[in-house]
């Protein structure tokens, strides 16, 4: 019997739900390039790419440059704090609203905004609450049916794309390859979502100034209303982790 190259997470969903998590893993890859380039434009720094970061900080280290080595170390520490506590509010059994970090990320963006307003932040603290919010949205939708996703950074969505198109070509299998067609169409779908985000920040970042922020907010708050919190896959990391360990055994 002929072994399949993709493997399988979990039970399918039915079209619709698979639609629904698709358009709304865009939106999401939409907000993340819109907010990662506020802050590149803001404060030189990445909010949600913690490549760039370590990158960053790396030439930074070598150079003694203590301006990059405090934001980048500030971004990255917030960013893996935010996914930890985005991860154990997915994973607490007693929370039973999951659309909580809808409310929590949407909450501090929209704080932030109302706040820096009327008074000042240093770069340091609101670095740190961007990519602490980053780090938490980054966990709300980490899968749309069997295809891992991240939609707050495109360095995992390119190498994924790329994957699916090298087994799109090479398969046999007819299955596998109507799979891995469908995940690449998906897959280049949220990269041009998070590259509209970047450049639609960009433009709009003159005449938003301080409320920049404000958009993504608004659009998380929406979402939070109109999305069915049973289609957020706040156990996919346990089926991730179920999988490797089987695999692995």
């Amino acid at each position: 019997m002929e072994q399949s190259i993709i493997p399988t997470l979990g039970v399918p969903d039915s079209s619709d739900s698979m639609r629904i998590q698709e358009r709304f893993a865009i939106l999401l890859a939409l907000i993340a390039g819109y907010i990662d380039a506020t802050g590149l434009i803001k404060w030189k720094t990445y909010v949600s790419f913690m490549s760039g970061n370590t990158t960053q900080l790396g030439a930074a280290l070598a150079k003694g440059n203590s301006g990059i080595i405090f934001t980048s170390l500030t971004a990255i520490a917030s960013f893996v704090l935010g996914v930890y506590a985005g991860t154990c509010l997915s994973l607490w059994k007693r929370n039973r609203r999951k659309s909580l970090p809808f409310f929590i990320v949407s909450g501090l963006l929209a704080f932030y905004t109302i706040f820096t307003f009327y008074h000042t932040i240093n770069v340091g603290q609101s670095i740190g609450i961007i990519a602490f919010s980053m780090g938490i949205m980054n966990t709300i939708v980490t899968s749309v049916g069997n295809q891992k996703v991240n939609t707050d950074f495109v360095t995992g969505t390119l190498n994924s794309l790329a994957r699916n198109i090298a087994i799109w070509s090479m398969t046999t299998s007819e299955i596998e390859r109507k799979i891995s067609k469908s995940s690449s169409i998906l897959l280049l779908l949220l990269w041009a979502g998070f590259l509209s985000g970047a450049a639609g920040a960009t433009f709009l970042f003159p005449f938003l100034a301080k409320w920049t922020l404000l958009l993504p907010a608004s659009l998380l708050l929406f979402s939070s209303v109109i999305i069915p919190t049973q289609l957020l896959n706040t156990k996919s990391l346990v089926k991730q982790n179920n999988y490797v360990t089987k695999t692995s055994g």
